[in-house]
């Protein structure tokens, strides 16, 4: 099942696309595609519903993050060794941690918006691990039962404010628009192995990043037991697991977003994003 939502920002409704891809209008249903909608009784009543039945969306229409109500997003940093590898940096031994603020959450299709201030802002395609249950201590064996589905999210990052300002990576991470979600969150019944997806993300039509979701050092598994030991996982919650190489921050000379430039990404059965990058206007 493919949720989506849908709609001027800040305005969105819930939906989901039908076997032919039309998005249909769930807020009959449900109240929005959220943490109190990701559990796995309402996911099980949403694929009970007869898409065909339920009234379109617009053509056209703008869609917004994947889910709402994020009460976190935890991302994982250098969960792919050759990534590790260009940022001169040895492999972790156990996964890097950091949070990234949801005031950053924006559509797949909105813009990138370069802070003031900035002279670095990077990309970074991950796949992101949306979670369905509230979920502490979880092991290995049971962490992917806490998963509600998959999306796309772009780990956005200015790296001069993340590296050279001092103080933890935070800041380089959550500027307005450093989180696009979607553009569908994929329940886990459609992603059967989180760990075979194929990844990629384009700048101005240039291939920069090429993995697959097997290269992580750490897996979704690993990395829900890991993060639950520290804090509690709730429903809605996000865990962004990692880049592969490719950035432009690795590159030589490096490559950073300018005004004008068209990123694209996707992961492989979770759509794609397309995103615009401008300047900061007050």
């Amino acid at each position: 099942m493919r949720l989506v939502r849908f709609g001027a920002p800040g305005r969105e409704r819930p939906g989901a696309l039908d076997a032919g891809g039309t998005v249909r209008d769930l807020s009959g249903v449900i109240a929005d595609v959220s943490g109190a909608t990701l559990g796995p009784d309402t996911l099980a009543t949403l694929r009970a519903v007869d898409l065909s039945t339920l009234p379109t969306a617009p053509h056209g229409v703008r869609l917004g993050a994947c889910v709402t109500g994020v009460g976190k997003i935890v991302a994982v940093g250098l969960n792919y060794r050759e990534h590790a590898t260009e940022a001169s940096l040895a492999a972790p031994t156990e996964p890097v941690l950091f949070m990234k603020a949801t005031s950053a959450i924006t559509g797949p299709s909105d813009g990138i918006v370069i802070p003031k201030n900035a002279r670095a802002v990077d990309w970074e395609v991950e796949l992101g691990v949306v979670i369905g249950r509230r979920t502490t201590y979880v092991t290995r064996e049971d962490a992917l039962a806490q998963v509600a589905g998959y999306c796309v999210i772009n780990d956005v990052s200015e790296r001069e404010f993340q590296l050279k300002r001092e103080g933890q990576w935070s800041k380089g991470k959550s500027a307005d628009s450093f989180a696009p979600l979607g553009p569908w969150l994929v329940t886990v019944d459609d992603v059967p192995d989180p760990q075979s997806l194929k990844l990629w993300l384009d700048v101005n039509g240039h291939r920069m990043q090429s993995a697959i979701t097997s290269q992580m050092i750490f897996g979704v598994a690993e990395l829900i037991a890991y993060v639950s030991q520290f804090m509690t996982l709730h429903p809605g919650d996000v865990i962004a697991t990692g880049t592969p190489s490719g950035v432009g921050g690795a590159m030589k000379p490096p490559r950073f977003l300018a005004p004008g430039d068209v990123v694209e990404l996707g992961v492989e059965a979770l759509g794609t994003q397309r995103h615009v990058v401008r300047a900061f206007a007050d």
